[in-house]
């Protein structure tokens, strides 16, 4: 949901969490990596993220991976912007990734 002066709500920043090799090795260190929203900032990462999962965040680092060529045929584009947002939580949080099944 966009509020009237065209910015995101908070559950909206947050668009998915990532898993990946690096992201699961984070884990041992109570880091989380999510996909969020290229005009989110840190601050607004934070709270959503305390807000979503009722956690306590430490610090939030974010990263905006380059533009990579993507070809459909003869024509040129660029993969859809995306920024990566690694979220470290206080001991003694966690955030369930995999419920139980």
């Amino acid at each position: 949901m966009i509020n009237a002066d065209n910015t995101p709500s908070l559950a909206d920043l947050i668009r998915r969490p990532l898993i990946t090799e690096k992201a699961t090795l984070l884990l041992e260190n109570n880091q989380y990596v999510f996909e969020v929203d290229p005009r989110a900032n840190k601050l607004q990462i934070k709270a959503a993220i305390e807000e979503l999962f009722e956690v306590r965040v430490v610090s939030v680092n974010t990263y905006n991976p380059p533009k990579k060529k993507r070809r459909m045929g003869r024509f040129v584009g660029h993969r859809p912007h995306y920024k990566r947002s690694v979220v470290t939580l206080a001991p003694g949080n966690t955030i369930p990734l995999f419920p139980d099944l």
